[in-house]
């Protein structure tokens, strides 16, 4: 795996992968109950700052055009710096416009990093690493989640949401500053297209791309907030969750890149959404405090599966069209992602548990098309 050729950018994925996961785990965990107790920000509102949190990563498709300009590990590096800055204004912004402002600020700087490095770590790794690299990556997100979750439960009651958004904020853009002085890079693999790439042979990536975030969007922009709302989860209380969860997802995650290259694409993400379909029923029909965190749970580790949705791509991509079809692939994922918030927000008003079933149909959906899979293991 860590090969000598390989191992440079390994370690650098490694490091951004850590700074994205502390950035954006301390600023979700925190902002449902800073929005609600500092902004007021009502049920519809906050539907309206998730759909607009989408628009960025809707906009991924520029990352082609902006690495004319710009080196696709340091664009990685800088994305992370955009995101810092966010997170500074998050905590300075305590009002609903001051909220919708920065958290597309966050938003662009998150979003365009996923995107690099997903093209990165499918540029440098093979059918049978990448999975596992995935994995890993997702494996010390999670341990970065439990020590911001960690410092967070230690200090939230003595310390503001204004004064641990901007903390965090700045420590995020000083990190991601050094690994812009970091050149893993390797100068023998295929060169990248630079412009917009939309092949038909692609198809079926495009679709499980695009309802992977149709679906996703649900959980993202109402699962924490049914928590605060409907049950009175506390900071506290969803820092621990939040804790409890990664530290799940920290063993399980590179248990399931091995099970992709096990088991085939297909049968993994048929795993996925058809246990999704129960979750999101859950969300919708539980009165139960503790199911509600063990659903929270499980829509975790099943999330993780969709790295077979990257996995099976890079087995049918031309490897110069990885770059251009991660940022292409980004796009088409938040195309109906940045509509569901809103219009899940103003269903919400009407009954909570509309979202959630919504949710459950979509999986029904994506199950159908996971089965037109084909590679050599399904």
């Amino acid at each position: 795996m860590n090969t000598p050729q390989n191992r440079p950018m390994y370690l650098f994925l490694i490091g951004l992968a850590v700074l994205s996961a502390l950035g954006f785990q301390g600023w979700r965990t925190l902002f449902n109950n800073y929005a609600v107790e500092i902004a007021q920000v009502t049920g519809q509102q906050m539907g309206v700052i998730q759909g607009l949190r989408e628009v960025p990563g809707f906009l991924a498709l520029l990352v082609i055009y902006l690495l004319l300009f710009v080196r696709e590990h340091r664009l990685a590096a800088l994305s992370l710096m955009v995101m810092g800055l966010g997170v500074i204004m998050t905590g300075l912004m305590p009002t609903y416009t001051g909220l919708v402002v920065a958290t597309l600020v966050m938003s662009f700087g998150f979003h365009y990093y996923e995107t690099l490095n997903q093209s990165l770590t499918l540029q440098y790794f093979d059918i049978t690493q990448s999975p596992v690299v995935m994995g890993r990556l997702r494996a010390v997100g999670s341990a970065a989640n439990i020590v911001i979750g960690l410092i967070f439960l230690l200090v939230v009651n003595h310390v503001t949401y204004q004064t641990l958004y901007v903390t965090l904020g700045i420590f995020i853009m000083g990190g991601a500053a050094f690994f812009l002085l970091v050149n893993p890079t390797r100068k023998d693999l295929p060169l990248q297209r630079k412009n917009m790439v939309l092949r038909s042979r692609y198809w079926l990536f495009y679709v499980l791309t695009f309802l992977s975030g149709a679906r996703r969007q649900i959980f993202v922009a109402f699962a924490v907030f049914l928590m605060v709302k409907k049950f009175g989860y506390t900071v506290s209380e969803v820092a621990m969750l939040f804790m409890l969860n990664n530290a799940v997802n920290y063993f399980l995650s590179p248990m399931i890149g091995r099970a992709v290259n096990r088991f085939g694409e297909r049968r993994v993400l048929t795993l996925e959404y058809a246990s999704l379909f129960f979750v999101f029923l859950g969300y919708a029909f539980t009165d139960s405090k503790l199911m509600v965190a063990v659903l929270y749970i499980l829509d975790h580790i099943f999330y993780n599966f969709a790295m077979a949705i990257r996995s099976f791509f890079q087995k049918i991509a031309d490897p110069r069209d990885i770059a251009p079809s991660m940022a292409v692939g980004f796009t088409i994922n938040h195309i109906v992602a940045v509509v569901i918030p809103i219009a899940g927000g103003l269903l919400w008003m009407v009954d909570y548990r509309i979202p959630f079933v919504g949710g459950a149909v979509l999986s029904l959906v994506s199950l159908a098309f996971v089965q037109c899979i084909r590679t050599e293991k399904g």
